[in-house]
């Protein structure tokens, strides 16, 4: 993966995140914007976690945060980064013509089970390369397998009523690949994982519950990788955003692709239908660690390339 500085490093991340359609803001008041709070807002493993389970607070970021895409459809999207009109994947052409020298970027997709298929994708930029055989660089070359067992989320709500507080818990942490169905798409400069949270019913209760809070909502997400041997202790974030008060109204809408057919449509309305009745599950408490439950995932559900964004 290749590196950049100077300048230019501070110019091209300068132009993604003003290029968004929500603003990077590092205000304490305002809303919908994004910034990046500090590793300290999480509790990751400590180096003796596998003796004692003491969580320590987490340090500094692997990547870089870069910038945050809210956008919305009328089916879901996946895949973004293998659309050449993404807006993050042309500002690094623009800016880094030659490819071997571009930075690897990092996307987490969260796929909303919402009727208009809101997506949340938070963007970040490896710093460095990461050394040879680390928890990191076996990620990147291992298969699915692997990464839905070390992929792992967690969640605070910063500001925000008290029972989406209640519904989430004080700070939820989840394996994301054992509670939610996702898709990684691995490129030579760039990873996306789309992570499908209407695959838990669960999940879905908990984000139909709180989208109707959004625009009052401050949401704290984090990426890291489970450390589960000594040697991959203490636990190291990847990268965080802070999220501020959405609003829904400024999603970018993405148009579906032409191959879509009304059936395909159809089936995903009466999906979307069945996950509502997952209001009735919301969980009390979370046990630290453990993932939610999941309802069983529907191996047919595809995900839509977006042709026309």
């Amino acid at each position: 993966m290749g590196k950049s500085g100077g300048k230019k490093k501070c110019g091209w991340i300068d132009r993604i995140r003003a290029e968004g359609a929500v603003p990077y803001n590092e205000s304490q008041n305002s809303s919908n914007c994004w910034c990046s709070p500090p590793g300290s807002a999480f509790k990751v493993r400590g180096s003796d976690y596998l003796r004692t389970k003491v969580k320590i607070p987490g340090g500094e970021y692997l990547l870089q945060p870069l910038g945050f895409d809210w956008v919305k459809g009328s089916v879901k999207i996946g895949e973004i980064l293998r659309n050449p009109n993404n807006t993050v994947r042309k500002i690094i052409a623009e800016e880094f013509p030659d490819s071997d020298n571009r930075p690897f970027i990092w996307a987490f997709n969260l796929q909303l089970p919402t009727k208009d298929n809101y997506c949340a994708v938070m963007y970040f930029a490896s710093k460095e390369p990461f050394p040879e055989g680390s928890l990191v660089d076996k990620f990147l070359k291992g298969d699915d397998a692997l990464r839905n067992l070390r992929l792992k989320l967690i969640a605070n709500i910063v500001k925000g009523p008290w029972i989406v507080k209640r519904a989430v818990g004080e700070q939820a942490i989840c394996i994301i690949g054992k509670a939610l169905t996702c898709k990684y798409c691995v490129r030579p400069n760039f990873i996306e994982v789309d992570i499908d949270i209407g695959s838990s019913m669960v999940a879905t209760a908990i984000v139909h519950l709180a989208f109707g809070y959004v625009k009052t909502l401050t949401v704290d997400l984090a990426f890291l990788l489970e450390g589960q041997a000594q040697s991959e202790l203490p636990e190291k974030l990847l990268g965080a955003l802070r999220l501020c008060s959405l609003d829904p109204a400024s999603a970018i809408p993405v148009e579906p692709s032409p191959s879509l057919s009304s059936g395909s449509l159809q089936r995903s309305l009466s999906r979307r239908l069945w996950r509502s009745i997952g209001q009735m599950l919301l969980p009390s408490s979370q046990e630290d660690d453990s993932p939610p439950a999941s309802a069983t995932q529907d191996a047919t559900k595809k995900d839509i390339d977006v042709k026309k964004w």
